[in-house]
């Protein structure tokens, strides 16, 4: 008789035992009871699951410590203690997306689960019937960077976890080299390369040389126009970049990347030519060249240069990426996270783009909150598609305000590495900084027309 069929003889028969004693506490211990059971196969922590938590409020917390206004949403929650911060600045129109959080999103979010993202996000992007505009694209990506937050708060994880984890140890980023003249300009890059940056963004003067390049303006002289717009040299500038790239390889060798923005300040054709005479410079990307109105010009420009182009900051619908990226107009996605809506439309473009070989660049100016470039870098790590990532620093009172922000080193961004986002703010203190209405965005040619950023 093999060894399991005498087994369970065996056992029937004990069991029958038991039966004929009316032991039904031996039948239980023969068999285990339910709690028995139970103890013996506990369910794992992993298993058990989060129970719910509801949002309790939405509110937005204003502030300019480093003088551009930032604008960070706070989600509360019923659990206490618990609550995320996303960032939502407009710091053109600053007032009108706190006015947008705290009208509007407080009364649309009160109730609701915190882990339904999608949901959330959804219903915010079309509960104002038409679609999102800047403003409350803003104000929706600050509600949805909050919620990943607190997703990564409850998960116990930083939020790049909830990507896949990390595809690179930290986030190559690019700086900005400026100066009055081409030389000035290549002595700036060599100051960056001392500090291990690889990729240096190259301008004379500000975006498209403004108030370095060209004469007094006649509008000017004329009265036209505000007292603070500026004034741009469009010949002159177009001139001016293919000298200025050539200082800098001269200067600074072949090895460091170069980028330039052309932010869209010049006509579609003479954006092509002067993309054509860098060729020979071998750019890392050009930024900008065309503005949204003007996306058709992308076909002949693919079709006159192999220079990479990054292309996307002023687009305000994930939508707007769909058919560049699928014809493969343009090699970088140069996304601002604030205007499309936050991590979950940025995070479904960062994959559509790897499916054509488009890199992400995310958009990371000075007037972004810490919180802000904390989700950029998250996804940057997360991402397999990076391409590079606009560096940052933040000022001593900065810092006052905002604690955990991401780090520079060497080149390199990294997250706290703590969950969720990892940066806090400290609302007291950035009360002591109240943001302003003072926006000036104007620049004209010499007779005064305004040419569009």
């Amino acid at each position: 008789m093999k060894n399991s069929e005498s087994h369970f003889i065996s056992s029937r028969r004990e069991a029958m035992k038991y039966i004929a004693a009316g032991s039904v506490a031996g039948l239980w211990g023969l068999f285990g009871s339910p709690v028995a059971r139970a103890e013996k196969a506990e369910t794992p922590a992993y298993a058990k699951g989060l129970p719910p938590v509801k949002i309790k409020s939405v509110k937005a917390i204003a502030t300019a410590p480093a003088g551009s206004n930032l604008i960070v949403v706070k989600v509360e929650t019923t659990e206490p203690g618990l609550y995320g911060l996303g960032c939502a600045t407009f710091t053109q129109r600053a007032e009108v997306v706190v006015t947008a959080i705290n009208s509007y999103l407080n009364d649309f979010c009160a109730g609701k689960d915190v882990d339904n993202i999608e949901d959330i996000w959804q219903g915010a992007y079309v509960s104002s019937y038409w679609r999102n505009g800047p403003v409350l694209n803003n104000a929706l990506s600050g509600l949805d960077q909050a919620l990943w937050d607190i997703k990564g708060k409850r998960a116990n994880m930083p939020v790049y976890q909830l990507f896949g984890g990390k595809a690179r140890f930290a986030v190559p980023c690019y700086s900005h080299a400026s100066g009055r003249n081409p030389e000035e300009v290549a002595a700036d890059v060599q100051k960056y390369m001392e500090r291990g940056f690889q990729h240096i963004r190259i301008q004379q003067g500000g975006y498209g040389a403004v108030g370095i390049l060209g004469s007094n303006p006649d509008f000017k002289e004329a009265g036209f126009g505000g007292a603070t717009d500026s004034f741009m040299d469009q010949r002159a500038y177009l001139n001016s970049v293919p000298k200025m790239f050539e200082v800098v390889r001269k200067v600074c060798g072949e090895e460091v990347e170069l980028l330039h923005d052309i932010h869209e300040r010049v006509q579609p054709m003479d954006a092509i030519n002067l993309i054509k005479r860098l060729e020979d410079y071998h750019p890392f990307f050009i930024e900008d060249p065309f503005s949204p109105e003007n996306m058709e010009w992308f076909k002949q420009l693919r079709a006159s240069t192999s220079v990479p182009i990054a292309m996307g900051e002023l687009f305000n619908n994930l939508n707007e990426f769909k058919m560049p990226m699928v014809n493969q107009w343009f090699d970088f996605i140069r996304i601002h996270v604030s205007q499309i809506g936050g991590i979950t439309p940025a995070m479904k473009i960062a994959r559509l783009g790897e499916l054509f070989n488009v890199r992400t660049a995310w958009h990371g100016p000075g007037d972004v909150s810490p919180v802000g470039h904390a989700a950029n870098c998250h996804m940057d790590l997360a991402v397999w598609n990076f391409g590079i990532q606009e560096s940052v620093s933040f000022s001593e009172k900065l810092q006052s305000v905002f604690s955990g922000c991401p780090t520079m080193n060497k080149g390199y961004m990294s997250v706290n590495e703590v969950p969720g986002l990892g940066v806090d703010i400290n609302e007291k203190e950035a009360a002591k900084y109240p943001i302003n209405t003072k926006s000036n965005w104007q620049v004209r040619k010499n007779d005064g027309t305004l040419i569009r950023p």
